[in-house]
């Protein structure tokens, strides 16, 4: 037997032969990064599978499971006061918003991440997955429509929908929320074009699209073509999106319940909707630190910026509650616009009833009396059966478009809530970042009119 330390000496060298032998210098570069997708690794139907996956958990961090236009729009319009100390969240809820507010650069990107991921699904099912069932790029279309509506509602004129092909970028031209919206519709239609089937995912994409192309063509100013769009959707229908402890949170909860950066707005600037105090069932609210709120785990009476009123939402009342971004309520009341605009004001008022019926608490509606009354009867529907949606901003913006009211009674204006007075932006700006793009125009607004 060799002594201890020899044979320690031994071993050692015997390791160290083992180690020079099995690995050399360049190895330790070819490492594969589990964290990079290479072109390679989706060109199967499994790799098109999985970015299709991937455009879906994008539109999630582009709607409810981030800090997106949802929010932001809600925070632009009158569904939500400021309640921290943030100027960029602050410059939003004032409507004085300058381009460089770096949580509309957040959104914005999130938007085109969710859209380009969709782009590329659709190219990839097509070339490496033909047995897929048509709802799935039908999907990948509904994305890209939503997205490039939503954006349209929100932006001014210089929308910038630029593309990749085989790896390399393909910048678009600027082009105005109408032209958007025509888009838009064109990728709507191409996603109905792909649903033979009756399954329980042919209905949700169809319902999904349908809904989706009803509000496009509301923005158009083609209501009686919004009507027939969304004809035959359930009113139960929901196309939602989930949320978990351990992936993305619910960020209506995140940023209301958890922080306090956003607070439900009551009556804001004059002309907001009284959400936080209408004792409304489609908006159950509570006020911070009060017995309800505590129920759900709200235990601060103020806002993160330490002041009241604290306003809490109780739509989504966990960090894991779905949301519904699209939805058979939506289609019901695309239908009621559409009688109003026609004067058929029993067919429209019957309309809004009926769904009214479906939410416990919602007593009938009475006829509002005058052409005006009955508009402005319509849009609060549409404002608290849709909080949160992403609906709000669209709407106050077709008010004046379409229904030729002035900026002035419809967005929150005079004193704000923190001092000094409302601006006057009844659009988002294009994000400052916009004009790296190397295409003449773009990132500025060929106009910021609604």
């Amino acid at each position: 037997m060799m002594p201890n330390r020899f044979r320690s000496v031994a071993s050692c060298t015997a390791l160290a032969t083992a180690l020079l032998t099995s690995c050399s210098p360049t190895e330790f570069l070819e490492v594969t990064d589990p964290d990079i997708i290479n072109p390679s690794d989706v060109t199967s139907a499994a790799g098109a599978n999985a970015v299709r996956m991937g455009a879906i958990a994008r539109l999630n961090v582009a709607t409810s499971g981030g800090e997106s236009l949802l929010l932001l729009g809600g925070l632009f319009a009158d569904e939500w006061n400021n309640g921290d100390s943030f100027i960029a969240r602050q410059e939003i809820d004032q409507r004085v918003i300058t381009p460089q507010n770096s949580f509309l650069t957040d959104a914005n990107r999130a938007l085109h991440r969710a859209r380009l991921s969709a782009e590329l699904s659709v190219d990839l099912l097509r070339r490496y997955n033909t047995a897929a069932p048509g709802w799935q790029l039908a999907e990948m279309y509904f994305v890209e429509a939503y997205v490039e509506n939503l954006a349209s509602e929100h932006y001014c004129s210089g929308l910038n929908f630029s593309t990749v092909i085989d790896g390399q970028e393909q910048y678009g031209t600027p082009m105005t929320n109408t032209e958007a919206y025509t888009r838009a519709l064109a990728h709507a239609d191409s996603g109905l074009s792909l649903i033979r089937g009756t399954t329980a995912d042919d209905i949700r994409v169809r319902s999904a699209l349908q809904v989706t192309r009803g509000r496009i063509l509301l923005n158009l100013n083609r209501p009686a073509d919004a009507a027939a769009a969304v004809n035959g959707v359930a009113t139960t229908f929901q196309y939602q999106m989930y949320h978990s402890l351990n992936t993305n949170s619910n960020q209506y909860w995140n940023f209301n319940n958890l922080n306090g950066r956003y607070s439900v707005s009551t009556g804001e600037g004059r002309n907001g909707m009284d959400f936080a105090a209408a004792n409304d069932p489609r908006i159950p609210v509570c006020s911070g630190g009060d017995a309800t709120c505590r129920a759900i785990g709200v235990t601060k009476a103020t806002r993160d910026d330490l002041t009241a009123p604290y306003y809490v939402q109780r739509l989504w009342p966990a960090r894991e509650s779905s949301v519904a971004i699209v939805s058979g309520p939506e289609a019901r009341l695309i239908e009621a616009e559409a009688q109003l605009r026609v004067n058929n004001t029993a067919g429209s008022l019957a309309t809004l009833n009926a769904l009214r019926a479906t939410y416990t608490g919602l007593a009938p509606l009475a006829d509002a009396g005058t052409e005006a009354a009955r508009v402005d009867q319509l849009f609060r529907e549409r404002a608290f059966t849709l909080f949160g949606r992403g609906t709000r901003t669209g709407d106050l913006r077709r008010l004046i478009r379409q229904y030729s009211r002035s900026a002035e009674t419809v967005f929150p204006t005079g004193a704000w809530h923190k001092g000094g007075n409302y601006g006057t932006d009844v659009t988002l700006p294009l994000p400052l970042a916009e004009t790296n793009t190397p295409i003449s125009g773009a990132g500025v607004c060929i106009d910021r009119k609604a």
